[in-house]
């Protein structure tokens, strides 16, 4: 197939303001930054249009969210994922993670506790710190393929046992999961869901990657298996646009939903931009066959680093992925922790890469391959002599 969309250029996001390219001052001029997870691809052609049309207008005032908007995310995810969303269920703002800390916040007292599966991802960490809530760890199962690969399962007698303690209040689910990329299965999910229901525990569900599954793998809304839970979602991830700002909660229960829609005002999350909202009607309407495209190229970045890591540099297992375009690496054979290899790529290399230590795992760093296929292999063939000196 002949893809209509171009993923192979390389758009130089040197000095654009860009978090991933331009936070680390001093990084050499030829620093490959594959860290932060954004993409390097220029974002669908319907959205930067719907974009520049919005700028033509330009006003840009208080913004209020139309029909449209509800529209097309109903029809997306109803379309897409066989997930029906009730529009008086949803609550827009700016983000999924000031989504996550306002939920946390009208849910909790401090001091109660919050369950995450480890490794996990960075902003679950500090939005229950934030909110004066402990982190209680259960700490998923790895699971050894074979000398190249690994991947891993929850570990449910830990989950009982945490969810069962009084003190415990919610359960960060991460759908799909984000470091490892695994994508949870019915039987997972219904587990998850009948030992938090029979504990009293709710869950929160990020879904921000729902839509970068590998092919033959499906992802199941989490909505789908419990109607008590509070589904956080975004076009970000899927569509590289982070910066536009707009996330939704989804929550049936009404007295949850006011508790929540209460906290999102506390924390003054409850307004967006005009650009998130033209960006989300787009993305949701004109979008998809982009993101179809999207996807078989990530794939293809995917199968690269897997066969590179098993020709090249076999002592370095890496995750078997489902979802997500980051690469779960295992270090351990190295000797040194994550922190250490992160910064010994950075300065040897040239490449950057995110330590596991943020995640809660120092024995991993993730790589985020959402750049041009040309870019992964320059800094594939510029880790491999370092790694393997080790």
């Amino acid at each position: 197939m002949i893809s209509r969309f171009d993923f192979d250029s390389i758009v130089d996001r040197r000095n654009s303001g860009s978090y991933k390219w331009d936070d680390h001052s001093g990084d050499a001029d030829d620093m490959i930054q594959l860290w932060v997870a954004d993409m390097d691809f220029r974002t669908a052609p319907a959205i930067i249009e719907a974009l520049r049309k919005r700028v033509d207008h330009g006003v840009f005032g208080y913004t209020f969210v139309t029909d449209k908007y509800y529209a097309s995310l109903i029809d997306w995810f109803e379309r897409r994922h066989n997930y029906l969303i009730d529009r008086s269920k949803v609550i827009y703002t700016s983000g999924v993670v000031p989504a996550m800390s306002a939920i946390i916040k009208a849910l909790t007292v401090p001091g109660d506790g919050v369950i995450l599966n480890t490794p996990a991802y960075n902003c679950f960490f500090s939005s229950i710190r934030n909110n004066v809530c402990r982190i209680v760890e259960s700490p998923l199962r790895r699971i050894n393929l074979d000398a190249s690969e690994f991947t891993y399962e929850i570990d449910f007698g830990s989950l009982e046992s945490l969810a069962a303690m009084p003190d415990n209040k919610l359960f960060i689910l991460c759908n799909p999961h984000n470091p490892t990329g695994r994508v949870w299965r019915r039987e997972e999910l219904d587990r998850i869901a009948e030992i938090c229901r029979r504990n009293g525990v709710r869950v929160i569900s990020d879904e921000i990657h729902c839509e970068l599954t590998l092919p033959g793998v499906d992802y199941l809304p989490y909505g789908n298996i419990d109607d008590r839970a509070v589904i956080c979602n975004a076009p970000s991830k899927a569509f590289n646009t982070a910066g536009l700002q707009i996330a939704n909660i989804v929550c049936p229960d009404s007295e949850t939903r006011a508790k929540i829609d209460k906290a999102i005002n506390i924390n003054e999350v409850c307004d967006v931009n005009p650009f998130g909202v033209a960006g989300l009607i787009a993305a949701y309407n004109h979008g998809e066959e982009w993101l179809d495209e999207l996807r078989v190229y990530l794939n293809g970045n995917y199968q690269l680093i897997k066969s590179f890591f098993a020709e090249h540099l076999p002592a370095y297992p890496i995750a078997r992925l489902e979802a997500t375009y980051l690469a779960w690496v295992d270090i351990t054979s190295s000797k040194s922790d994550a922190d250490v290899i992160e910064q010994l790529l950075a300065e040897k290399a040239h490449v950057r890469v995110a330590s596991g230590s943020i995640y809660g795992d120092k024995r991993y760093v993730r790589i985020n391959f959402a750049t041009p296929r040309a870019v992964i292999l320059d800094a594939l063939n510029r880790i491999e002599p370092i790694l393997n000196s080790l």
